[in-house]
């Protein structure tokens, strides 16, 4: 019998529990902390870590590239399927494609409920910059790092309280002078990755014993 383990980033936790009950997959989840994100050298260390361990026949990554992070992984004995998205913002909106048609359009920092909660995210290194230099060092520096954003983009995939998301970002954006913006997204691409079919234009597919190479994450 076919084993999968799903191996996702705390980041969409919440829509990847939600996806995983509505197609009632019934398989072990591998959680990877978010704030890795901000190494991808680390990141790729942690996700071969998850991979070697792993005693499953297949593999679902509920992740980006995420600055190159997966190149180089290696199968054991499972296939290994990924999305082929940039980073988990483009998983949830729906494509790189329409990624960054809206960040063009709307000049958008993403967000999630799952980001907030991220042991380090914008708000967290703000507070922190904030202890060690004070306001106005703080200022400049985020004016320099998210001076070109216009709007804080609001993913809302509709699994919960929008409200509660808009409420609770209201200060940030009042901080770095964003104007909040909901953002539609789903989680149905995360859904096709647990259930399939997995086309080769919307995901990789690596056999065991295999490795990810350049030429694997672009058609």
């Amino acid at each position: 019998m076919m084993k999968t383990v799903i191996i996702a980033c705390k980041t969409i936790e919440d829509e990847v529990l939600y996806a995983v009950g509505t197609v009632g997959a019934v398989c072990p989840i591998k959680w990877i902390e978010s704030g890795l994100h901000d190494s991808p050298k680390r990141l790729k260390v942690r996700l071969q870590e998850e991979l070697n361990a792993t005693d499953a026949n297949r593999v679902l990554l509920a992740f980006g590239y995420c600055g190159n992070a997966i190149l180089g992984l290696e199968t054991g004995n499972f296939e290994l399927i990924i999305p082929r998205v940039e980073d988990c913002i483009s998983l949830l909106i729906g494509s790189n494609t329409e990624r960054m048609k809206i960040s063009a359009e709307h000049a958008a920092y993403f967000l999630t409920e799952g980001w907030l909660r991220g042991e380090r995210n914008l708000w967290v290194e703000y507070q922190h910059s904030l202890e060690k230099y004070g306001k106005e060092i703080t200022d400049m520096i985020s004016e320099k790092l998210y001076g070109h954003y216009r709007t804080l983009g609001l993913l809302n995939c509709g699994i919960s309280q929008f409200s509660s998301l808009i409420e609770s970002t209201k200060t940030i954006a009042d901080t770095l002078n964003l104007k909040q913006q909901e953002i539609p997204a789903s989680v149905l691409y995360i859904e096709q990755l647990i259930k399939g079919p997995w086309p080769k234009e919307k995901f990789i597919t690596k056999p065991p014993h295999s490795l990810i190479a350049a030429d694997d994450m672009y058609l």
